[in-house]
């Protein structure tokens, strides 16, 4: 994916100060392990949200709620989402899960990547989910993010012409081209205007002794068998996602004190709900992993608290976003 240009990146203000946004990719459950099916609607775990989004407002923490078609055609999930952002702070906000989203189409390779679909379906793919949500919640979402990431040649500008103001499909370091999906290798974790939006990219970061190599030397490191898993155990080169899914937290913890000594000014974590109840994930199996979860938390919001960044919305990131 090509990145900014000169010139496009957010400018944060001095007052905003380092802040962090936590995003829910609220979805539908499915085996991970198996091919994606539009049969696959159920929404069980949503069960579940309530108690972890009082674990959240807590720490003064909203959740942007990035909501797919399942759950927002589930009257059930609706509802439990309609308390969550009574709380003034959450806020939601719109996932295109392609293979479960009306209009649908014969297959084709990649089609799970919703940029990839020809212009007309994801257009009218877009129009589904943000009219379900649009109807489900009394005002139109603002922020997007391309299920699996897939963002495409089209999405920006189909986005500006619905009303989002910020999308979110960015996976800064990630590289999904051997799938089909785009490639994120290049960009780093700064937020940038991309055509009328912002592009707020869920945080990655790079530690160890050659950290300053970065994307660059990871992707020769892929070059190189296990050479990626021999640089990380030597404490030389290490990618880290800001998520508890797969991702220790003494990584995550280095992590964040490696991007704040960098200047970073915006960190973003993200988690999904079925990862809320054991077994839908493979991330959260049985009760030990579910309680390690959240013992992830506990401890990043305490190095978070210690470092002084503190959480932000949508409204005060549109705010605070230097429109030039």
């Amino acid at each position: 994916m090509t990145g900014p240009a000169p010139g496009d990146h957010i400018v944060w203000p001095a007052a905003f100060g380092t802040r962090f946004l936590v995003f829910a990719d609220v979805e539908e459950e499915f085996d991970w392990r198996a091919p994606l099916s539009r049969a696959n609607r159920a929404t069980s775990a949503m069960a579940a949200f309530p108690e972890a989004h009082r674990r959240f407002a807590d720490h003064g923490v909203g959740l942007v709620c990035m909501a797919d078609h399942p759950i927002a055609t589930d009257p059930r999930a609706v509802e439990i989402l309609h308390r969550v952002i009574e709380d003034g702070r959450s806020a939601i906000g719109t996932q295109l899960h392609a293979w479960v989203t009306p209009p649908y189409a014969d297959p084709q390779p990649g089609d799970t990547f919703p940029g990839n679909l020809p212009r007309d379906l994801e257009a009218a793919k877009l129009d589904t989910i943000t009219e379900a949500l649009s109807a489900a919640f009394g005002t139109s979402p603002l922020i997007y993010r391309a299920g699996r990431y897939g963002i495409g040649p089209h999405t920006a500008e189909l986005l500006a012409a619905r009303g989002y103001r910020i999308d979110s499909s960015v996976r800064a370091g990630y590289d999904y081209a051997i799938e089909g999906g785009p490639d994120f290798s290049r960009l780093d974790n700064r937020a940038y205007w991309l055509g009328g939006l912002i592009e707020l990219p869920l945080s990655t970061v790079f530690t160890g002794a050659l950290r300053r190599g970065g994307a660059g030397l990871y992707r020769t490191l892929a070059r190189v068998p296990h050479g990626r898993g021999a640089f990380a155990r030597a404490g030389l080169l290490e990618r880290i996602a800001l998520t508890p899914e797969d991702m220790p937290i003494e990584a995550a913890l280095r992590a964040v004190r490696v991007a704040v000594a960098a200047g970073e000014r915006m960190l973003t974590f993200s988690f999904h709900s079925p990862s809320l109840v054991p077994g839908q994930t493979p991330y959260v199996r049985n009760a030990d992993d579910l309680a390690r979860f959240w013992q992830w938390w506990e401890r990043m919001f305490a190095e978070l608290d210690r470092l002084g960044i503190q959480p932000t919305t949508l409204v005060d990131i549109l705010a605070a976003s230097d429109r030039r």
